[in-house]
């Protein structure tokens, strides 16, 4: 910096004599003095002593005027600010140069510079304007002091004309100070000009395009109605450059626009959800409405909120998970930012139910649906039902969008959802079907007498031994493709994931472990970390040559970590069960399907679609292929197969009775949505039940079903009223009981409430808390029984190393161990004794267990289970344990299990040392990864929200770029949602 000018006159005065002076000029005494015992900051040469030495010497002609004393002075600030600069300033110079100016110098300089220039206007001031207009309330304006202080050192009279000078330079000091005192107390936010106008552009941009959402048929945004910001997010995040064109049609269409309910139904891999997530953000940004997503799995649901968590940063909305034990209800009500809900299908249910409850369901602006065929599978097909049927009811202004790639009977749902309907048969990569009979391949082919051509021989030669140990050429058919492309074998069981594994590896040349073998080494070493040092036999003997199985016996930290090494080429082939053609995206060059069987089921025309989709990557392969190896003896039952239409989708309000109907009805009357037996009519005919009627039984109309129902549930205590025989269109209403408000509120199976209100009144007269076992005993999922066979030496052994007191809490439920030992020596048993109790009872053992030792593979081996099941039972008891504490907040008689429920929910949810469960609590990292964080010193939510992506992937191994960003923006949302903003 240059060197500063030699103090003038007054820059060495000393502090004013407190005694002295006074009158008009006289600072307040109260206010303090922040600039002390002189008139510096950096000695003697600061800007207000400069300011006075220049009056003084140009004042002193009285011949010299106010308005000239204004031009020197400026003049003089500004060759001091800026020493090297030329004294004519372009105007973009003088721009750029008060930009760096407080704005009290600002507002200091305009005012010189309009007494010295009044009957002109420059272009520097317009500039200077902008930014002073622009500045902080809570910078206070000299202006007015300053004319206060002309005013004052006016003349009045004819005496007074002898020190006008002296008493405005004095009082324009004085000011200045005061400004700048003023200034220096402000708070004001340092926020970037780059940020600031980035936040005015996207602000602008959402406010153009809330314009146009209210005028629908006018389309006046940068893209489809949203900030520009958000297309250089897709191509930073998801490297999408253009849009295919069918989902250009689809955002155009004119029923979008209008905010009318949408199907849309194109091929896996299509492009669905693309179009899905950009309607999301119209809805979030321009509409400023929550949003609500339903996807069919947790593992889905996880992998979706990693992926729009930086969405929702840079765009300023919050994401929301919903899954296993997660999830507010109702959720919080935000006074500034929007949410995403991301939701399971039963997580999805009770999100809408508390929405309804709390008369909030009009803040939900659009329902996005996932395989929305999945409406006819089952009890989870039931309750999806039941969500969009009281969302239909309840709000004429939630919009709902639903997408599939395997529907049929699109008009019953079309009716249902009053939705248009919106399909196309594209797809990216060019998918080639073919079945495989003996060593001939033929081409599916629709034209073809018989539905299949000729295409080729099997080109590779078997030995016999060969022959014998693969009689379906599998090892000919996967060497086509990999290690240079991918491949998939679709599987009919486990076991037969992990022998086809074993099987081609067996036969694979050596040249094949040479390929990326380091990262072959590395995956391994992960896996083995995963399992506290111990690697499935299977897998270690299969990765080194690029191979694994995926299906669900494997724990959540080995399935992502096997996913991530397919996704990043380092594995070719997974030999998989039919749940990963439903789950995560993992696409093939080509994909086998080992057997036309899934289990003892021969496959579904729905789930073929699903597998042979996965077949084609987008911008890597030109095509794809799929290969169905059949037996003589299904010949003709395949031909049925490729050639049929896909099956239609039926409501299962009636085939899943506690889960469905009953339950429907139940919150129907517990949320006041109808309680008359005439407003429960009219709901049901809103339903898909009540389209498809023909579905019926012959002897019962929809009306005697629905007297039914209600007649069930005031007979087990969940309802209070009456049905007349004769007139049940009678207008009585119908109300909930206490237990009936627990039940639906907390979700638990009507199957079961009764039972477990029974429970929980059994443990109140004696709660075994010596250990949380009792408690675990209670948490314990019902459904998980009928999947357990104990081994009963294993039961044995668990029961003798309890405690006598954990002991009697097998005698209260009812498992004594007489029982046990008789089991374990064969001995006939004579009691009878509840089978659906002891199964439970077991399954609390291995709870016990993993809640003590915190290791799934362990435990898994200590009660000879598969560790994946091992791991389903802990997310199981996680869900269960959260409906119960929902169920016990109902109850006040239950009030005693709040605190103790709601601990035992979070150690079932993570299952893992204290120290990890924040770093947990972050979408996507699981047990192994949040070790390596912890161990890496990121040790709590806020440290991973501040984290560098760059330094995580050089200090966490395995974790790729893609990977850290997603975990930062995870953590960050995360961080956020906590927080009612």
């Amino acid at each position: 910096p240059p060197p500063p000018p030699p103090p003038g006159p007054g820059a060495g005065r000393a502090r004013r004599d407190p005694g002295a002076g006074g009158g008009a000029g006289e600072r307040n005494d109260s206010e303090e003095d922040m600039f002390g015992d002189y008139d510096s900051f950096y000695g003697n040469d600061s800007l207000i002593a400069q300011v006075d030495d220049i009056e003084h010497k140009y004042l002193q002609d009285k011949n010299i005027d106010v308005k000239a004393a204004g031009e020197v002075v400026l003049g003089n600030l500004q060759s001091e600010v800026h020493q090297k600069e030329q004294d004519n300033f372009s105007a973009s110079e003088n721009v750029s140069i008060f930009n760096d100016l407080p704005s009290s110098q600002l507002l200091y300089f305009e005012k010189m510079n309009e007494l010295s220039s009044a009957s002109r206007t420059s272009p520097v001031s317009k500039g200077r304007d902008e930014r002073v207009n622009s500045s902080s309330d809570k910078v206070r304006d000299p202006l007015s002091f300053y004319a206060g202080a002309e005013r004052r050192s006016r003349p009045t009279d004819s005496s007074s004309h002898s020190k006008p000078a002296l008493c405005k330079a004095e009082s324009l000091k004085d000011h200045l100070k005061s400004a700048m005192t003023g200034n220096a107390r402000a708070q004001t936010l340092q926020v970037s000009k780059t940020k600031q106008l980035k936040e005015a552009v996207l602000s602008e941009e959402i406010f153009v395009a809330r314009k146009a959402i209210e005028s629908p048929s006018v389309d006046i945004g940068p893209f489809y109605r949203l900030p520009s910001k958000v297309k250089d997010l897709f191509r930073q995040l998801r490297g999408i450059e253009t849009l295919y064109e069918w989902q250009h049609d689809c955002l155009t269409l004119e029923s979008l626009q209008q905010r009318k309910n949408l199907i849309y139904s194109l091929p896996t891999s299509g492009g669905k959800t693309l179009v899905a997530e950009i309607i999301i953000l119209q809805e979030l940004l321009c509409r400023q409405k929550d949003v609500l997503m339903i996807l069919p799995y947790v593992a889905i649901v996880q992998e979706k909120v990693r992926g729009l968590s930086s969405f929702g940063i840079e765009l300023g909305f919050l994401v929301e998970e919903y899954a296993g034990s997660k999830g507010r209800f109702p959720p919080i009500k935000r006074r500034v930012k929007k949410s995403l809900y991301i939701a399971t299908i039963e997580k999805g249910h009770a999100l809408v139910n508390s929405l309804i409850e709390t008369e909030r369901i009009d803040d939900l602006g659009l329902v996005v649906v996932d395989e929305l065929h999945m409406l006819g599978e089952g009890s989870r097909g039931a309750i999806l039902e039941i969500t969009l049927a009281k969302i239909l009811y309840t709000s004429k202004t939630t919009q709902i969008i639903g997408m599939s790639a395997t529907l049929n009977n699109v008009g019953d749902l079309q009716k249902f959802l009053q939705a248009e309907y919106y399909t196309n048969n594209f797809r990216p990569v060019d998918l080639k079907e073919y079945i495989k009979i003996r060593d001939t391949i033929y081409a599916v082919d629709s034209k073809s007498e018989n539905g299949f051509a000729f295409s080729r021989l099997l080109n590779f030669k078997y030995s016999s031994n060969l022959e014998r140990a693969d009689p379906d050429h599998i090892i000919a058919l996967v060497t086509e493709v990999i290690p240079k492309y991918s491949c998939l074998i679709f599987c009919p069981t486990k076991k037969s994931c992990e022998n086809v594994a074993s099987l081609v590896c067996k036969y694979l040349k050596k040249e094949f472990r040479a390929h990326k073998e380091r990262e072959k080494e590395d995956l391994i070493k992960n896996l083995k970390s995963i399992g506290n040092g111990t690697v499935c036999p299977v897998l270690k003997q299969t990765v080194p040559f690029g191979i694994a199985y995926h299906h669900s016996g494997l724990t959540n930290d080995e399935r992502k970590s096997i996913e991530e090494a397919y996704s990043s080429g380092v594995l070719c082939l997974l030999a998989c069960t039919a749940t990963l053609a439903a789950g995560v995206n993992l696409p093939a060059r080509r994909v086998i399907l080992r057997s036309p069987y899934i289990g003892n089921d021969f496959l579904k025309k729905n789930q073929y679609k699903q597998m042979i989709g996965r077949a084609g990557r987008a911008g890597i392969d030109s095509a794809g292929e799929s290969i169905l190896i059949v037996q003589e003896k299904d010949k003709h039952l395949v031909q049925d197969l490729v050639h049929s239409p896909l099956e239609n989708c039926y409501s299962n309000l009636l085939l899943e009775l506690t889960k469905g109907m009953q339950s429907l009805l139940l919150s129907l009357v517990g949320l006041k949505i109808a309680v008359t037996y005439e407003e429960v009519d009219n709901f049901m005919c809103c339903t898909l039940l009540g389209v498809q009627q023909q579905l019926l039984p012959k002897e019962k109309s929809l009306s005697e079903v629905i007297k039914d129902g209600l007649e069930n549930l005031i007979e087990k205590g969940l309802l209070k009223g009456t049905i007349s025989e004769k007139d049940h269109n009678s207008k009585s209403a119908l109300t909930i009981t206490p237990l009936g408000k627990a039940t639906y509120k907390s979700s638990i199976d009507l199957a079961y409430c009764n039972l477990l209100y029974r429970e929980l009144r059994k443990g109140l007269e004696g709660l075994v808390l010596e250990s949380n076992l009792h408690l675990l005993y209670l948490s314990t999922p019902y459904d998980m029984t009928f999947t357990c066979s104990p081994d009963w030496m294993i039961y044995f052994r668990q029961f003798n190393q309890l405690s006598a007191a954990e002991r009697k809490v097998a005698d209260i439920v009812g498992v004594p161990e007489s029982f046990i030992t008789k089991k374990a020596s064969g001995q006939a048993i004579r009691k009878n004794v509840d089978n659906a109790v002891v199964n439970r009872l077991y399954l609390t053992f291995v709870l016990y267990s993993l809640l003590k030792e915190t290791n799934i593979w362990s435990v898994s081996e200590k009660f000879n289970m598969s560790r994946g099941y091992v791991q389903n039972l802990l997310s199981s008891a996680a869900s269960f344990a959260s409906c119960l504490l929902h169920f016990c907040e109902e109850l006040e008689e239950f009030w005693v299990y709040k605190a103790l429920l709601t601990e035992l929910t979070k150690q079932l949810t993570y299952c893992v040392k204290a120290e990890l469960i924040p770093l947990m609590e972050v979408a996507g990292v699981l047990e192994a990864r949040a070790k390596q964080l912890y161990n890496a010193g990121y040790k709590t939510l806020a440290h991973l929200a501040n984290a560098n992506p760059e330094t995580l992937v050089r200090m966490i191994e395995h974790l790729s770029r893609r990977q850290a960003k997603q975990i930062v923006s995870s953590a960050k949302n995360c961080n956020m949602s906590k927080v009612d903003v």
